[in-house]
């Protein structure tokens, strides 16, 4: 394996981290429905909750329980767990759009800040192929960046968090300037479409829970 070095650490980190966040998932669907009403502030915010539960992640691996985030009947359990808050979050969204009219796009005060950085907590937790790429392709990165001590291990993450970050932030500032142009009907529609997907995302990781236990 190539010797890392901080600037090797940071380019090739941010560049998987944002192959990563690329991808459609829960974490995408909620930075959307919820930006739709909170405006742009609703993106950082919830990868701030993002990137809380992976650096505790982080510090686990650190400490040798790879181990137990990679176990079958554990990722089963999340899996079923998971898919469960999915599935509620998703009818929430759905019943939001279904039957009130979108409220005008408001900026997220101190309680509903709180709401929107722990709900990003809770969805990215929620979501066993997260800890599935943790317990592997994290970890190499993890093992490959402590050569170089905390400064490595600080440069991963930094650089890794910075990808989430810049993406559902630019998401984020998508949907509101679409939001001023776009009708309440329409946006309305938009958050049913994400809430049908966090349900059948949800139901998809209880069919993965299950399959463990047949």
């Amino acid at each position: 394996m190539v010797e890392p070095t901080i600037l090797l650490i940071l380019s090739t980190s941010f560049l998987v981290g944002l192959t990563g966040a690329l991808m459609p998932g829960p974490l995408l669907a909620l930075t959307i429905g919820q930006s739709a009403r909170y405006g742009f502030r609703a993106g950082p915010l919830i990868v701030l909750g993002h990137a809380i539960l992976e650096l505790s992640l982080v510090a686990a691996l650190v400490l040798g329980l790879s181990r137990f985030f990679s176990n079958e009947l554990f990722l089963s359990i999340v899996g079923l767990a998971g898919g469960a808050v999915l599935i509620f979050m998703g009818f929430t969204t759905v019943r939001q759009g279904w039957h009130k009219a979108v409220l005008p796009v408001q900026a997220a005060d101190v309680r509903q800040g709180g709401t929107l950085v722990f709900s990003g907590v809770v969805v990215s937790v929620s979501n066993p192929y997260w800890i599935v790429w943790w317990a592997t392709i994290g970890l190499t990165y993890l093992l490959w960046s402590s050569k170089l001590g905390f400064a490595g291990l600080a440069a991963f993450f930094t650089s890794h968090i910075s990808s989430d970050m810049v993406w559902y932030s630019l998401v984020a500032f998508i949907v509101v300037k679409g939001r001023k142009i776009i009708s309440d009907t329409v946006y309305r529609w938009f958050l049913i479409v994400c809430g049908l997907a966090l349900i059948g995302l949800g139901g998809y990781f209880i069919y993965s829970g299950i399959n463990y236990f047949v």
